[in-house]
């Protein structure tokens, strides 16, 4: 499996709405929550080249935009 880390907040709808597609589907990948500590925004920031969530990291290329990253779970990750 390629390597995908979304990052997230909890109180964002379309961090939310990924998240609701991700336990329909089963899938289970690394999630980092972007409000829990400086480090993982700046690590957002550094990697995705800004501050905006949700952001699916993809063998280190950022993925924005909820929609696009559920068509991109639904192509690859959904059985």
């Amino acid at each position: 499996m390629e390597n995908l880390i979304l990052y997230y907040k909890p109180t964002c709808p379309y961090c939310k709405k990924v998240q609701r597609f991700m336990g329909k589907n089963g899938i289970d990948i690394e999630m980092r929550n972007i409000d829990e500590n400086e480090s993982i925004k700046n690590e957002l920031i550094e990697k995705g080249g800004k501050n905006q969530v949700p952001c699916l990291l993809i063998e280190g290329k950022a993925m924005y935009e909820s929609s696009d990253i559920i068509d991109y779970l639904k192509e690859n990750l959904v059985k």
